[in-house]
């Protein structure tokens, strides 16, 4: 298991959110299925839901078990989770900056991004314990 893997799977675990590794293992991977889950908001539309975004084809039979989440948020905290990931494999830490900038260099930003990063910081802020 990579490092990139640990971090995310634990910031994804701390938001109560499945985080196969067949989907997420890697940094690689991750920007990958999180390429194709966004594709899937673009063509369906913002209210599409997880359990329809595996209907139209994503291999994440494991999310079923948060198919009527949306799909918008579960990919919000998935480019958090990449950037937190990112961010405590390189240095310490993550702000929203932080994510903005890495949703942009791996062409994950959408307009919609900025707005449910401030209404869900814990997407991409460890909770002190």
């Amino acid at each position: 298991m990579s490092d990139f893997y640990t971090y995310f799977k634990e910031n994804m675990d701390a938001l109560g959110l499945p985080a196969p590794e067949s989907l997420y293992g890697n940094a690689q991977l991750a920007l990958g299925s999180a390429s194709t889950l966004i594709a899937l908001l673009e063509r369906f539309g913002k209210k599409v839901t997880v359990m329809e975004m595996i209907g139209a084809g994503i291999r994440g039979e494991k999310l079923a078990v948060i198919g009527a989440m949306s799909a918008s948020f579960y990919v919000g905290a998935v480019i958090g989770s990449i950037a937190v990931a990112t961010g405590r494999s390189l240095a310490s830490g993550t702000s929203i900056a932080d994510v903005l900038l890495n949703a942009q260099m791996n062409h994950l930003h959408r307009p919609w991004l900025p707005g449910l990063l401030v209404r869900h910081p814990e997407i991409y802020k460890r909770r002190r314990k």
